[in-house]
């Protein structure tokens, strides 16, 4: 059995892999949180060169919604793969997954909803 400490590290892993894997490049800082039943990963710098200027060269709302659209597609598609990441890390099924990013800022937020809360260890105290 784990703790949520080594759960969120394992996440965090995972999710820096996913990122590496499907989008070319890691996020520059992520953070995973495990609360209760929900898994809350916070991507910071994770917008590609090519996203930056999709978002600069077309009317505000445009590539906005454009690069949205192509984000939560990815996410989508891959969507058994990190369900799949989860379940090993965690142990316990996803029921859903949202997720948003800010054009503005760079900032990618994933939250995926458990069936039930995972089994945890206590950390051990010093």
């Amino acid at each position: 059995m784990k703790t949520s400490g080594e759960i969120e590290a394992a996440i965090c892993d995972g999710m820096r892999h996913f990122q590496q894997e499907y989008m070319g490049r890691g996020p520059k800082d992520i953070h995973a949180f495990l609360i209760t039943d929900l898994v809350v990963i916070r991507l910071q710098g994770v917008l590609t060169a090519a996203e930056q200027q999709l978002v600069q060269s077309q009317p505000t709302e445009r590539g906005r919604g454009l690069l949205k659209q192509v984000r939560m597609q990815l996410i989508e598609t891959a969507r058994p793969v990190l369900e799949s990441m989860i379940l090993e890390v965690a142990g316990v099924k996803v029921v859903s997954l949202h997720h948003d990013i800010s054009t503005t800022t760079g900032e990618e937020i994933v939250v995926f909803t458990l069936a039930e809360s995972p089994l945890v260890r206590e950390k051990k105290r010093g």
